[in-house]
């Protein structure tokens, strides 16, 4: 490889970079939305988790045609695409919040996951492809970390912005005067409406960008028949069942940790903790902590979730240069599996940061998983990672199976709740992470 093709390929890395952030932000602070939502719908966990069904499931619907886009446009052009789609999804909140209507909410979502869609069918086997093979786990890895990046500060932006004030209940609301209740709504909306206006603001900057930026041209015409092949190729499909499980359970975890937190019952062993009630104050950039809404408390620890997908990510990088990184996905999955029977098993702060600690070893599991699957693919490579993205889609049906669990383990006939529900629904995530260490042991000579 030539100096200056080195120096290319590491200008377009740079770039990349930013989009790994932006679409790890954004996919957080939807989770971050959920509990919200739960509060303002008085949705069942079954119900509010349709907010996930609809944002992951765009990712089954447009994987394939984002390909077929992609081999239309190339993958700058489609990045350019994806961001203004962003864009335009993050400026439906605003009539969302204004309305309160739940089915707008959807629709803004469904539209957000159709831009990240295309931005993960072009950027993941983009950075595969800068640089030598052997190192595209790696490679990968790295990006990712950026991504987690995002991760870890959309959840301090979820605590601030979407968490740190009390959502009244449909009977609080319907005793407010005419014009308490105008403020209320006003109110309510511009919660969502301020950060959600910003990042349009973002998103559509860094198409221009990337609009009059000079990458690197490196896709190569796929064959008419690469569907069938890779659909024919049981090692890629095993591929595609990874991502499918890992997205799946990480999502369920993220989206229901809010809620898990309140069903253990921490908040009173958080506040009574000088470390405890600190750390919460540090995460929510040194906030008093007795000024803010108990879910925001508790929205504050989910940072270390994604913080340790990050630091997890950057290990990673630097494992594989010493530990195939089939085999190091086998160890992270079993470790993954070890924390969470940790959890259910126990109670208090045990039980909280014992499932906060599988954000560490979830964190090499997408990049590996996507870049182990698109070994040795070369002009299928742009079509895989469209099968790839469709594998998303985890992250709209097992959430949904995990909250219709911890509905019907929860819930007492007279409608009121046990308090176990998620701990018995996270066991069958026991499941997915087997399944990832089965698929890293498949591949733990690569």
């Amino acid at each position: 490889m030539t100096t200056k093709s080195q120096k290319s390929f590491g200008s377009a890395f740079a770039f990349l970079t930013s989009l790994f952030f932006m679409w790890g932000f954004i996919t957080v602070l939807v989770d971050a939305l959920v509990p919200r939502l739960k509060d303002v719908f008085e949705l069942s966990y079954g119900q509010s988790i349709m907010v996930q069904f609809a944002f992951f499931g765009a990712f089954f619907c447009f994987a394939i045609p984002s390909s077929f886009l992609l081999e239309k446009i190339g993958y700058q052009r489609g990045i350019v695409t994806g961001l203004c789609i962003m864009g335009v999804a993050c400026l439906l909140f605003y009539p969302a919040a204004s309305y309160r209507e739940f089915w707008i909410f959807i629709t803004a979502f469904f539209t957000l996951a159709a831009g990240i869609t295309l931005l993960q069918v072009a950027a993941n086997p983009y950075v595969t492809l800068l640089g030598d093979e052997k190192t595209a786990s790696s490679r990968l890895n790295l990006s990712q970390a950026f991504n987690s990046f995002g991760t870890l500060l959309a959840p301090i932006a979820g605590a601030l912005f979407l968490l740190s004030d009390s959502v009244m209940t449909s009977e609080a609301i319907s005793t407010l005067s005419e014009p308490d209740k105008i403020d209320y709504y006003a109110q309510e909306a511009l919660t969502v409406q301020e950060p959600f206006l910003i990042i349009a603001g973002v998103l559509f900057a860094l198409a221009a960008v990337f609009g009059f930026t000079k990458l690197p041209s490196l896709l190569k015409q796929a064959p008419k028949d690469g569907y069938k092949q890779l659909l024919s190729n049981p090692k890629f499909m095993l591929g595609v069942l990874g991502i499918f499980m890992y997205v799946g359970a990480e999502v369920s975890i993220g989206s229901f940790l809010v809620n898990y937190f309140e069903e253990l019952e921490v908040i009173q062993a958080i506040k009574s903790s000088d470390f405890l009630s600190g750390l919460s104050s540090f995460l929510l950039i040194g906030k008093d902590i007795t000024d803010v809404d108990a879910k925001a408390i508790l929205g504050s620890f989910v940072t270390l979730y994604w913080g340790g997908a990050m630091i997890g990510r950057f290990i990673g990088a630097f494992l594989m240069r010493f530990i195939s990184s089939g085999k190091l996905l086998m160890i992270f999955g079993m470790s993954a599996m070890v924390m969470i029977i940790l959890s259910v098993s126990s109670s208090g702060t045990t039980a909280m940061f014992s499932i906060l600690a599988v954000g560490l070893f979830n964190s090499i599991m997408f990049p590996t998983i996507f870049s182990l699957a698109l070994d040795g693919l070369d002009n299928l490579k742009a079509q895989g990672s469209g099968l790839l993205v469709m594998g998303i889609v985890g992250g709209a049906f097992i959430p949904k199976i995990v909250g219709t669990i911890a509905d019907a383990f929860g819930t007492e006939a007279d409608g009121s709740t046990t308090g176990t529900g998620l701990s018995i629904a996270f066991l069958t995530l026991l499941l997915c992470y087997a399944y990832i260490a089965f698929y890293g042991s498949s591949k733990r000579h690569v």
